[in-house]
């Protein structure tokens, strides 16, 4: 394992599948042009990935799960984590 200490133990296997969602949601987009047949084959995807994860990394790989389909308009939730305002203050 490699960064700090306090790092999250991971599993290679699951990193990967993650990783391979990851760069294949713009061709899931494309493929099921429907929302609700993009929607049916995230859902596909994220059952597959959670079978991978182990019980110890059961709650952060659904939260990561959950982000991508933040990202990706398949879940509901705020898209960024800061704001930029465009004026600043005062």
């Amino acid at each position: 394992m490699t960064g700090s200490p306090s790092a999250t133990p991971t599993d290679p296997v699951l990193e990967q599948a993650i990783a391979e969602l990851e760069d294949e949601m713009a061709d899931l987009q494309l493929r099921h042009r429907d929302l609700f047949a993009h929607a049916n084959a995230w859902a596909e995807r994220h059952d597959a990935i959670m079978r991978l994860a182990p019980a110890g990394l059961r709650d952060e790989t659904e939260a990561r799960l959950r982000r991508i389909a933040i990202r990706w308009g398949l879940a509901d939730g705020p898209r960024m984590t800061t704001q930029f305002p465009a004026l600043p203050p005062g």
